[in-house]
């Protein structure tokens, strides 16, 4: 048996789970949220003990040492010391034209990570630092990389080209890459298993702070909602999602912002914080039960955005066998999947509402009897799929 660590930085938190492997036993896990804000929270769970503290942490160093504090605690930790950790698999959204593999990281590897920071402004960095930090912390140990975009690799060229001239993609790597692979990948193997097939056509749809939509034909990833980065597609917390190339423009030339500025704007202050103020899809919801126009107008668009991939997807694999919801926002919000559900009865998807009501951490079904299209909710674990990965190429 190995323990394996795996680390998951995101914009604003990071989570992470120490994994037993060939067991799959889950050791111990937990999220540190709010990174960067006034006040962040780290939860941290284990057999032994189960705690969440408010303290301050103002980045991903601080965190990451905060969780390995947890983790060798004298008392109550699941490690002595460093040594017992001999392989550590980290989450990196950006991969580019370099990676479609998982990888040992080396130097090489970190400088390729850092020259993609400017496709993934968001992530990357904090993913890097996350594999930084471990590095001092754990020098034995073997860190890899496992790769958002590395499950969209496969995506024909029909669907990952962009109508620009072709040097762009030879010389340059100008196409879509795709993000959310590891979860779109672990959430359709397991809507396959409920399925009982693997010859399916699926629609996976991943909502976070961070939201995309993938096309899965026969396991293999055919089309994807985020495209060269990870600003595209769907409405999201705080990113635009498609936007009309003229309106980046017109702010440039007639407005005089920046292209750092816009790109700050489409990445940072947009999406539904832009649309409401909030950027917290519970706080939005909140606020449009009190009767918030904004935030009423905000998730119509949300949901409509989503039902036009829906849509098109479905017509791009000439057929539906089931969609799936994951992450924070697609297993909790009942609100979202009724609305982005409702009057899709053309496309043979009925939701069943009482169904879709429960809340559970389980894989469930949630469309009706008579749906031709399943409707399941499968909660997301990337940081399985990732120190399965790791386990893979380590050992």
């Amino acid at each position: 048996m190995k323990n394996i660590l795996v680390i998951n930085s995101g914009s604003s938190s990071l989570k992470f789970q120490l994994i037993e492997l060939p067991s799959e036993k889950v050791l111990a896990s937990g999220l540190v949220e709010r990174i960067g804000q006034q006040s962040g929270k780290l939860h941290y769970k284990s057999e032994a003990h189960s705690t969440s503290e408010e303290m301050a942490i103002p980045d991903h160093s601080v965190a990451l040492k905060e969780v390995t504090r947890h983790l060798m605690h004298s008392e109550y930790g699941i490690i002595k010391n460093p040594a017992d950790i001999p392989a550590i698999g980290h989450r990196v959204v950006h991969g580019g034209a370099s990676f479609s593999d998982t990888i040992v990281i080396d130097e090489k590897v970190k400088t390729k990570i850092r020259e993609l920071f400017s496709l993934a402004p968001l992530h990357n960095p904090p993913n890097l630092k996350g594999i930084e930090v471990a590095e001092e912390i754990f020098p034995n140990a073997k860190q890899v990389a496992v790769f958002d975009t590395a499950f969209h690799q496969g995506i024909p060229s029909r669907a990952n080209r962009y109508a620009i001239p072709n040097e762009f993609f030879s010389k340059e790597h100008i196409q879509v890459y795709g993000f959310h692979g590891t979860s779109h990948k672990y959430v359709s193997e397991k809507a396959n298993e409920l399925l009982g097939k693997n010859d399916t056509k699926l629609v996976t749809i991943h909502l976070g702070n961070g939201c995309s939509m993938t096309a899965i034909k026969n396991g293999k990833s055919v089309d994807h909602s985020l495209g060269f980065g990870p600003v595209n597609g769907l409405i999201m917390g705080t990113r635009s999602g498609d936007i009309d190339q003229s309106v980046i423009f017109y702010m440039m030339e007639q407005l005089g912002y920046s292209a750092k500025e816009v790109s700050d704007l489409l990445h940072n202050q947009s999406g539904m914080l832009g649309l409401t103020g909030y950027s917290d899809l519970r706080d939005i919801e909140e606020q449009a039960e009190k009767g918030n126009r904004e935030c009423q107008l905000a998730l119509e668009m949300n949901a409509y955005r989503i039902k036009k991939y829906l849509g098109a997807y479905a017509a791009a694999m000439n057929g539906l066998d089931a969609v799936v919801f994951t992450a924070g926002i697609g297993e909790n919000s009942d609100i979202i999947r009724g609305m982005v559900c409702k009057d899709m009865d053309y496309l043979g998807i009925e939701l069943n509402e009482e169904k879709n009501a429960i809340r559970s951490k389980e894989n469930r079904l949630i469309s009706t009897e008579g749906s031709s299209v399943k409707v399941f909710v499968i909660p997301t674990n990337e940081e399985l799929e990732i120190a399965k990965q790791t386990y893979s190429i380590v050992f």
